[in-house]
């Protein structure tokens, strides 16, 4: 009996170690993908940033975040990019969403580097939100123009994405679903990063691509981000803004 009772406060306390170890390691593993308010806040507590753009080149030459790095795990040179980095400082990453960008900072930590991060829902959410970053476009559509459509008509559905987005193109046979069974009932706009990064920035409403947003008689009735069950809320929200 006595045996037995020094048998389970062993395992009572063999549990409780490794509990507690389990508890302490979750404390000190830090997330890789962070939200935007998270990842701008890191970044402004380093006085040079480590920043890469895990997008293609041809991308970054449209817009991306000043003094940002352009480079992925497919880039030829990859390896030499990377011993040109600080390990012991952090890395900061982003691409259109967390695909690119997710691969590089899991490479990286696989490398030595202690901190490397990447941005949730990437550069939709960053510029989307108003930061401040670099584009290479004199023209596109201005904030003014945007306006005027949504005073001119009663209803305007805006497609919200980028070209390079996958999930993009696989929102864009469903919005032209809805444009050839709504014909004359609503006025689709359709807004790409790589043409006018300005408006998306003078949103600040997108954190993702692709994203959409219904006006009413030039007031927000619905909007919402991703493709799952997104032509019967669209429906729906048409529906309801007659």
């Amino acid at each position: 009996m006595q045996r037995m009772k020094k048998s389970i406060n062993t395992a009572i306390a063999f549990l409780f170690f490794a509990l507690s170890s389990f508890a302490q390691a979750g404390k000190h593993e830090e997330r890789v993908t962070l939200p935007l308010d998270s990842f701008t806040a890191k970044i402004g507590r380093q006085a040079q940033p480590q920043i890469i753009d895990a997008r293609s080149p041809e991308e970054f030459s449209l817009n991306h975040i000043s003094n940002a790095l352009n480079f992925n795990v497919q880039t030829n040179g990859y390896a030499t990019l990377v011993q040109a980095l600080d390990k012991s400082r952090p890395v900061f990453i982003y691409a259109i969403s967390t695909g690119r960008s997710s691969v590089l900072a899991h490479d990286l930590k696989s490398r030595g580097f202690a901190e490397a991060y990447d941005l949730e829902g990437g550069s939709a959410n960053w510029i989307g939100s108003g930061q401040p970053y670099y584009t290479s476009l004199k023209k596109g559509l201005s904030p003014a123009e945007f306006q005027q459509i949504i005073a001119t008509n009663k209803k305007v559905l805006v497609n919200i994405g980028s070209r390079y987005c996958g999930l993009c193109k696989k929102a864009k046979p469903i919005v032209d679903s809805i444009r050839n069974e709504h014909p004359g009932d609503v006025t689709i706009v359709e807004i790409e990063l790589e043409e006018s990064p300005q408006l998306i920035a003078a949103l600040k409403t997108v954190n993702v691509f692709p994203y959409f947003i219904l006006y009413d008689r030039g007031a927000v009735a619905f909007k919402r981000s991703g493709v799952e069950a997104l032509k019967y809320e669209l429906e729906e929200a048409l529906a309801k803004a007659k």
